[in-house]
């Protein structure tokens, strides 16, 4: 499954709990803060590449990422929204007004809260086409509860609304489902994904790589271990965070929810460990062309495992926004029919497991990679 959502499954980003002055009338949408011990914090970076030209625009290539991190304290912080007003309105425009009567809720991530002291690995996150960087907010902010550092990278003109400081709002570009097009989007985020790592190399070493050079959260240089970097993704992310490890060693391990491959990496696979997640509709290493090549080609550590009763979209936070909206609009949205609280917490405690062992060492305990859990019976296991 190569694409994102559709025009009213665009919807799945709202995440967390409701804005605290919601506007009169409007129905607030409501979503389950992280787990784990830590606050988080947050910061948004606008970062401009400007050895390469952006495709589709013909000027210097521009990201926007929000860097999700464990935090001191968040006292007095506010909480980000989980899109700034330019980027909220294109998506309710974009949706035919479906959820206009919704107030979108802030995220539980404090706006440059000071960092938590200690070394953390370094994950890089990137959406589904015509999704933005928040659709995974509920499992980006578990990520960092338990002391993980996020990079949630929206690519313009392939993601979904993308709002830049200046107020411009970048869409995406008109749908082409051809082989070259999909391959070529995939290649152009693989590249932005490189690019961030140096931006967050660059701040490693005390620099400020946002464009605008505003503020950067106390205590976050130092914080970034760059030797212990991973990569996920849904859908066409999961299929750049595959092609970003392809091309660059310093990514090393991966994780794809959902999503078809494209690219080197289909016939050549990759020699460090990487997770397929897939569902039953979609059912990568049967129907997906692209798999199958990929898995033969993986010489490490790999397995595949399937979130039950899923649809493509229960990886991201639609399974928990779509119980919240009206039949007409949730039955649109590829959510599946696990009930959206063991879809959320089983593919966090999947993403977590992961990552906590390729790149923290930490064993399986729970057998969750094995899809044998008995707390998380919705994760089979299927190949390994």
């Amino acid at each position: 499954m190569a694409g994102g959502l559709g025009v009213v499954a665009a919807l799945a980003v709202p995440l967390s709990v409701p804005a605290p002055a919601a506007a009169a009338g409007l129905i607030p949408i409501e979503l389950a803060g992280p787990t784990g011990p830590l606050p988080v914090g947050a910061v948004d970076l606008h970062l401009v590449d400007s050895s390469r030209t952006d495709p589709w625009s013909g000027q210097p290539r521009e990201v926007m990422v929000t860097v999700t991190y464990p935090a001191v304290h968040v006292h007095d912080r506010p909480m980000l929204p989980w899109l700034p007003t330019g980027a909220e309105r294109a998506l309710k425009a974009r949706l035919g007004g479906a959820v206009d009567g919704y107030a979108l809720p802030r995220t539980h991530s404090a706006d440059r809260a000071p960092a938590r002291p200690g070394r953390r690995p370094v994950l890089l996150h990137s959406p589904g086409y015509q999704s933005d960087r928040t659709f995974n907010t509920l499992l980006i902010e578990e990520l960092a509860s338990w002391g993980h550092v996020v990079a949630a990278v929206d690519h313009p003109y392939d993601s979904g609304e993308v709002e830049f400081p200046d107020g411009r709002v970048v869409v995406t570009r008109p749908d082409d489902w051809s082989v070259e097009a999909v391959t070529a989007a995939v290649a152009v985020r693989a590249a932005d994904l490189r690019f961030v790592l140096d931006a967050l190399a660059e701040l490693e070493r005390g620099g400020n790589p946002d464009a605008e050079r505003r503020p950067l959260p106390r205590g976050l240089r130092g914080t970034l271990d760059l030797t212990r970097v991973g990569a996920f993704g849904h859908s066409r992310g999961g299929a750049a965070s595959a092609a970003v490890m392809y091309l660059d060693e310093r990514v090393r391990a991966g994780i794809d929810l959902d999503g078809g491959l494209a690219g080197p990496v289909v016939e050549h696979g990759l020699d460090r460990p990487f997770l397929l997640m897939d569902t039953a509709i979609h059912d990568g290493l049967n129907q997906d062309p692209s798999w199958p090549s990929f898995w033969r080609h993986l010489s490490d550590w790999h397995r595949c495992l399937r979130l039950a009763d899923a649809d493509h979209n229960s990886y991201t936070d639609i399974v928990a926004v779509a119980p919240q909206l009206p039949e007409q609009v949730r039955a649109q949205l590829q959510a599946g029919t696990i009930p959206a609280d063991r879809a959320v917490a089983a593919v966090r405690a999947t993403v977590r497991a992961f990552f906590d062992l390729q790149l923290r060492g930490r064993p399986d305990t729970g057998h969750l990679l094995w899809g044998a859990s008995r707390r998380y019976p919705e994760i089979e296991y299927i190949a390994g």
